[in-house]
């Protein structure tokens, strides 16, 4: 008899390789069942059948004790009783398997190929579960598939879960069923792509990155600032992943050179959220970032965002005033626009006219006259605040400071009656004061337009469950900022620890805040061109708390470690 050496390796694989190996097939009728196989465009399994070289019962028996698998008659399985709807049809049928049952993450699939790696990875990138092969008999499997009526016209409906829906307009929705329906296939990325939304929100994700590489494709959610990788479905659902969600957003399908920008709402049982679509041509592919908006966020009030009393109290004087200028700073991702959005719903009343521009609205709110920048068309942050002039407000939130032109309009709109919120992105309050000036803004009108400025960031929050005291050496404590005072042995700091109820050991962020009223020697330092470092001492002087400060008495009150405001304010 030949032998499985005499066979090319790469001619046998698989269920041939295990029927050689276990004497059910001499090599040779092996490859020649490999190659008209292939011929045909069939399985290797259903030529072998279609030969007659080895019977259905024989070949699952095989199979069974050479790859040490269970083996179940599927003639003594109630099919009224099997799970159904867990892969579509189509799928079932394309790799001749059936779905026996589930157990916590685990699929249990009937399949006469247990070898098929490629059916494996469909089927767990379609479910999202790991699935564990049991052995059937082929002839058994082919009549319940039959019987079963697998077709590949299942409409959308069928496919999307109930738990939520997307809220589009008619014609892309007409045009989303089409799709879908002209190509089952994407149905696993319809799934897919909603189970990624579901656990972002579930995670309290501020983003979903989608990036494709030349050899695989990862995910990955932004949780409390920082990105963690989720999963790596197959590289193949690149495109048709960013097909669906270009559909869904509005954007141009084809147009696949240049970045796109596009939102979408999702109806999460009650509460409909927004998000931002942004795709970015990169060499293997579109990579899409997709912002989660939450609304909600603006309404928690300005307690929950970390303000401590005196921080709270100049900045709710502050933004009582009826004019002047309020500047918020920070990199991006520091929750700028949650603070101003607080801000500006605190101050949102029948009586007030409010108006923002920004680039583009993250955070819908009813009563307040929201504009998005569309440079192509001429509306920028310059023309939409002339605008706003002629429109009577009180109150004009501007998304962004980048140029002098922008700068220019806004402080004269503060200094003729109005109260202009904005954002710059520096590093802390004083140093916004000489950007201004270094943009070309004259030193007399920044010192007598702005009001107040709030540097800030945002550092992970311990989590109450699991957080236990720690042990810093006091040299350490002190290097980061503590005085010997206040390392009085009355207060102890935490450290994270980890449990089911967080990530890591923190849970949610905390806002660390530098609040800056502009006194009158500020006044006068910006009048005489002073340094960052003149308008930092004077800031001092009037007890303003610099950012590290700040992170210091949230370690002293128990809100964060020691390393996470070492890591957000070590400048």
């Amino acid at each position: 008899m030949d032998t499985l050496a005499d066979a090319p390796q790469s001619a046998l694989s698989g269920v041939a390789r295990v029927l050689v190996h276990a004497g059910k097939l001499n090599a040779r009728a092996a490859e020649d069942l490999v190659k008209s196989s292939r011929e045909k465009r069939s399985s290797f399994v259903q030529a072998v059948i279609a030969a007659g070289a080895v019977s259905p019962a024989d070949l699952a028996h095989t199979l069974s004790t050479s790859l040490a698998l269970p083996l179940l008659d599927l003639g003594a399985v109630d099919m009224q009783r099997l799970p159904r709807g867990v892969i579509d049809g189509k799928l079932a049928y394309q790799y001749r398997v059936v779905v026996l049952g589930r157990r916590g993450n685990r699929l249990f699939i009937g399949g006469a190929d247990p070898t098929d790696q490629e059916a494996v990875e469909r089927i767990k990138f379609a479910t999202q579960l790991t699935p564990e092969w049991v052995i059937v008999e082929h002839d058994k499997l082919s009549k319940m598939l039959d019987e079963q009526g697998s077709s590949a016209s299942e409409t959308l409906e069928s496919m999307v879960s109930g738990d939520f829906e997307f809220d589009v307009s008619d014609d892309v929705a007409a045009t989303e069923t089409a799709e879908v329906s002209a190509e089952v296939e994407d149905a696993p990325v319809v799934r897919f792509l909603q189970k990624m939304l579901i656990d972002a929100i579930n995670a309290r994700a501020s983003d979903l990155h989608f990036e494709p590489y030349e050899y695989h494709y990862r995910v990955r959610f932004r949780i409390d600032g920082e990105l963690r990788e989720i999963t790596q479905p197959p590289i193949a659902i690149k495109d048709k992943l960013a097909s669906r969600i270009k559909v869904i957003s509005r954007l141009d399908i084809a147009e696949k050179r240049v970045p796109q920008d596009g939102r979408m709402k999702l109806k999460f049982g009650n509460k409909a959220i927004d998000f931002r679509v942004s795709t970015l041509p990169t060499l293997f592919g579109e990579k899409i970032v997709i912002r989660i908006l939450d609304s909600s966020s603006a309404k928690l009030g300005i307690d929950a965002l970390g303000y401590e009393k005196v921080e709270r109290e100049r900045l709710m004087n502050t933004i009582k005033r009826p004019y002047g200028m309020i500047l918020v700073t920070g990199p991006t991702g520091s929750g700028k626009t949650v603070s101003l959005y607080t801000c500006l719903n605190i101050l949102n009343q029948p009586g007030v006219n409010i108006s923002t521009v920004e680039d583009p609205a993250e955070i819908n709110l009813p009563g307040i006259n929201q504009v998005n920048v569309n440079d192509k068309a001429g509306l920028t942050f310059a023309a939409a605040l002339k605008s706003f002039l002629r429109q009577d407000p009180d109150i004009i939130m501007v998304g962004e400071i980048r140029d002098l032109e922008t700068a220019d309009i806004a402080i004269k709109a503060a200094q003729t009656g109005h109260l202009v919120m904005s954002t710059l992105h520096t590093n802390d309050a004083p140093t916004t004061l000489t950007r201004l000036l270094n943009m070309g803004v004259a030193p007399f009108n920044i010192a007598s337009s702005v009001l107040l400025i709030t540097a800030q960031r945002l550092a992970r929050r311990l989590c109450e469950v699991c957080k236990q005291p720690a042990d810093y050496p006091r040299e350490a404590m002190m290097k980061a900022g503590f005085s010997a005072q206040e390392l009085d042995g009355t207060w102890k700091p935490f450290r994270a620890v980890g449990c089911s109820a967080c990530n890591n050991g923190y849970k949610g962020r905390v806002g660390l805040y530098q609040v800056m009223p502009i006194t009158e020697e500020i006044q006068r330092i910006i009048l005489a061109e002073g340094s960052a470092l003149d308008l930092a001492a004077a800031a001092q002087r009037d007890g303003v708390r610099d950012l590290r400060q700040a992170g210091l008495l949230k370690v002293k009150s128990g809100v964060t470690t020691l390393e996470e405001v070492i890591s957000v304010t070590n400048e």
